[in-house]
């Protein structure tokens, strides 16, 4: 564990407040409810004495921050590789393999991507999850970035919820796109089904935006880039769902396996092999919390996916768009 200790002076402008709310204000590297438990503990005192959270301030007072980081991650530490496309002392992208689960869970206890950050960094178990600030579906490929320091995992959390991290995605949907477009449609949990989420109305879903571009076009397929302006979960999934376009190998939002007619032996088996949703995070940008530095890192499109667009793109060369 890590000793931390902090002395500041409540400033005059947070005379009136509460002890926790300025004390949030103070230290924002460190969540509210942890902060709330040190004032309770003793770990955090005001003028050398031990004082409620709810406490009411005049400005001016000695706060004093002396506590343990315990671990917030109870997993353990395994020796699963990881693609590590940058690391510095604040932050590591990665670029992780479809079949990888993010986080321990039901059904998946151990063998995630968490497992394995711990045995990279073990440290990183002070962080919440590990560092994981975003996450990708198990079977969906590509960059993820992981905070090393509780300030960058503050920052990087505020990022996020304020969009300011691009992350941009390629994806193989169902139908022949002619264009791009946007869908703009808040998602909930769906309804009979706690695994699914789905398109709801404003009253019972959160806002969601996702951009698509068409970057080629095959009989019955089309080869997409994705944008998103929010991070919901199963979102891009959800949405091309929802406007009829699925991404190929979707188990949950797919509808099953579709051929085109007379299709290629080659792309028969591709389309039949390909048990996985058909999409990777190739692309992510952002400003370092830590250097301000911008970054942006890219991950060349996996083997499978790879595979599949060449049988769809050879599928075309023998029939042409005229068979559609």
């Amino acid at each position: 564990m890590t000793t931390i200790r902090h002395e500041a002076e409540v400033p005059l402008a947070a005379a009136g407040r509460r002890f926790d709310q300025a004390l949030a204000e103070m230290f924002p590297d460190y969540s509210r409810s942890r902060l709330s438990g040190w004032i309770k503990s003793g770990a955090a005192t005001l003028d050398g004495a031990q004082v409620p959270p709810r406490q009411l301030l005049r400005g001016g007072e000695r706060v004093c921050l002396e506590a343990e980081l315990e671990n917030e991650v109870a997993s353990a530490p395994e020796a699963i590789a990881l693609a590590i496309v940058h690391e510095d002392e604040h932050l590591l992208v990665l670029d992780k393999p479809a079949g990888l689960v993010v986080h321990p869970g039901a059904g998946n206890p151990a063998g995630t991507l968490l497992n394995a950050l711990l045995h990279h960094d073990p440290k990183l178990a002070e962080l919440p999850r590990a560092g994981i600030v975003h996450r990708l579906d198990k079977d969906t490929s590509g960059l993820m970035v992981v905070a090393k320091t509780l300030p960058v995992h503050t920052a990087l959390v505020d990022l996020l919820s304020r969009h300011e991290v691009e992350r941009q995605y390629e994806a193989v949907v169902l139908g022949t796109l002619v264009a791009g477009g946007t869908v703009d449609a808040p998602i909930g949990r769906g309804m009979g089904d706690r695994l699914r989420q789905a398109v709801r109305d404003e009253e019972d879903g959160k806002r969601a935006v996702t951009h698509y571009r068409l970057r080629e076009r095959f009989r019955a397929h089309s080869l997409i880039q994705c944008n998103l302006e929010t991070g919901r979960t199963h979102q891009i999934r959800v949405h091309l769902a929802h406007i009829h376009h699925p991404l190929v190998g979707d188990p949950l939002y797919g509808g099953g396996l579709k051929l085109p007619r007379r299709a290629t032996p080659e792309l028969v088996a591709a389309l039949r092999g390909f048990r996985r949703q058909a999409l990777h995070a190739e692309r992510l940008a952002f400003v370092h919390p830590a250097t301000h530095e911008p970054l942006a890192f890219g991950a060349g499109r996996p083997a499978d996916m790879t595979a599949l667009i060449a049988a769809m793109r050879d599928d075309l060369a023998v029939h042409g768009h005229d068979d559609d």
